[in-house]
This record gives C-alpha cells, structure tokens and sequence, in this order.
C-alpha cells in the first residue's frame, strides 16, 4: 500500500475552496461586504505569489467564524458545498482517485485550507484521511484561532512527518504527490511520485526542471 497524497484547491477541484467560502459568506451576508471581499482577493494574491503571511490571513478568516455555532456554520457549509464546491468538482480527479483506490493505495488529502472548510469536501471526494489547517474550538464555536503546525508550505512536511510518526504502517516509500501551487513544492521534494497539476508558472517550470510530470485535471 502506497500513500497517495493530494492538494486540493485547485488540484482535485476547479477552484480555491478557501477563497470561495470567503466569497460565500460575503453573499450570504455574514460579513461586511466590501472590507472582506477587499481582504480576501487580497489575501488570495499573495498566496498564489508565495507571499501570505498564514498568521495574517487566519486572523482575518476566522474572525466570522466566531459569531456563529458550530450547527448554524454546519448548515451554511451545506449550502456552500451544494452551491459552490460540487459543481466544480472534477470528473478526472474522481477518476484519479479511483485508480489510486484501485490500486490500493491509502487516499490522504494534505490541504493550507482549514479543516471546518474542507473536511465535507474531502468526504465527498471519498479519502481515507485528510490533514488541515486545524482550528481551535470552545464550547460550540471556533475561537477565531488555529491549533498545531498549519500545514501551509514547510508545514506540510512537518505535519505529514508528525501523521507517520502516529501512523507507523504507512512510509513514503513509492508515494505520490499531486499539487497545483509553487507553495507545495516542499512536499513535493518529498515524495517518490510527485506531479504538477494545472500548475502554476512557477511549480511548472519547477517540475519541467526535475522531471515530474505536469498534467490536467480540468
């Protein structure tokens, strides 16, 4: 059984999940308009320049968070996936799971967005396991603050690293890595198997340099 590890925004679905919630909650109402709209394309910049501060930017997208429960957040959620997240889901990127599943390999997501956001998108997507952003919780609501190594960039490494340690029946002999963003690319140094997927300029040039296979989901 080999890991089979996957980014999600933007490599297993058409879009950032964490940016369109960002644009959800701006359409329901949740937040003030213009300021969170400005913050989010903002923030959505500098991350796909490789610039965000992950502090900065969890500052500001927990903030909501905290003024609504658990629930009232799990119903919006659904809508968000019904609305949002599955029309963008990608017939490829089933089919590559699928083949991996086939296979036998073990399925695991390792994701920068947090896990309030994509954990409903990687149970529809069927994995067998998932690592996040994961977020701080007291009583019934998030307190606006993040717990943990974030997996973002290095994080990713020392995450995954910590998850091997906990589960000792899996290694990263024969894994693979598929990933879209320049920000992966640690991670993907680490893998036996690592591909570019819809890649940014920067990660495509990178792969084209190493050998790694850049391919499509879309």
């Amino acid at each position: 059984m080999a890991l089979a590890i996957f980014d999600l925004d933007n490599t297993l679905i058409a879009g950032d999940s964490d940016y369109l919630w960002g644009q959800f909650m701006v359409d329901e109402g949740m937040v003030d308009a213009d300021f969170f709209r400005e913050g989010n394309d903002r923030f959505y910049q500098q991350y796909e320049a490789g610039t965000m501060v992950l502090s900065e930017y969890l500052a500001f997208a927990l903030e909501p968070l905290t003024k609504y429960t658990l629930s009232e957040l799990a119903e919006k959620h659904n809508k968000f996936m019904a609305q949002v997240i599955e029309p963008i889901m990608l017939d490829k990127a089933k089919a590559l799971l699928k083949k991996h599943r086939d296979q036998g390999d073990y399925l695991l997501i390792i994701t920068a967005t947090s896990r309030f956001v994509t954990e409903p998108i990687a149970k529809k997507l069927g994995v067998d396991s998932m690592l996040a952003v994961e977020l701080e919780i007291d009583g019934d609501r998030y307190t606006g603050k993040s717990v943990g190594t974030p997996t973002y960039q290095e994080g990713k490494v020392t995450r995954l690293n910590e998850w091997l340690a906990e589960n000792p029946e899996h290694s990263m002999a024969g894994s693979y890595f598929y990933s879209d963003s320049r920000n992966d690319i640690p991670l993907l140094k680490e893998a036996e198997h690592s591909f570019a997927v819809d890649a940014d300029p920067e990660l495509t040039a990178f792969a084209k340099e190493q050998g790694w296979p850049v391919i499509s989901l879309r």
